[in-house]
């Protein structure tokens, strides 16, 4: 009788094994056929996200560096409007930073910060390449850029 418990209840855990295997098994299934997430920010936060995981600590500082100008404009009834508009669209749409700027009578709109010309020239490339019908308003300019140090 006792032989018939043991194989009973040996029998009772066999199958409890079993059916959580199955469970696992459509768990994964259920994870398999998820789509991907891809996360879009700044590489400036990741560069800092990595800093911070690593240990180590960088600070944001304020160097003479070069941005890439995508509007200016002093038209009074409009350029504030079109710059801040401007901005909006970019910002979805581009991996650096985006700056709306107001330097009297202008409006001006600015992406990036570079440390040197050459990075600037190479995004600037880019840049016009993604949004033709601002290369005629698209530039180089000195500027003090926000870097991680």
């Amino acid at each position: 009788m006792k032989g018939l418990k043991f194989y009973s209840l040996f029998v009772i855990l066999l199958a409890s094994i079993g059916v959580q295997a199955e469970e696992e098994a459509q768990r994964r299934n259920l994870f398999d056929e998820m789509p991907n997430v891809e996360i879009i920010q700044d590489p400036a936060v990741t560069h800092l996200l990595q800093t911070a995981i690593e240990g180590g600590h960088q600070e944001l500082v304020e160097i003479e560096g070069y941005r890439v100008q995508v509007y200016s404009s002093n038209q009074q009834q409009t350029a504030k409007t079109e710059a801040l508009k401007l901005e909006t669209i970019l910002k979805d749409k581009v991996e650096h930073s985006v700056y709306v700027l107001y330097l009297p009578p202008f409006w001006k709109v600015r992406v990036g910060d570079f440390r040197t010309i050459a990075e600037a020239r190479e995004y600037k490339k880019d840049f016009v390449q993604q949004f033709p019908k601002l290369m005629g308003d698209t530039y180089i300019v000195r500027d003090k850029v926000k870097v991680l140090e």
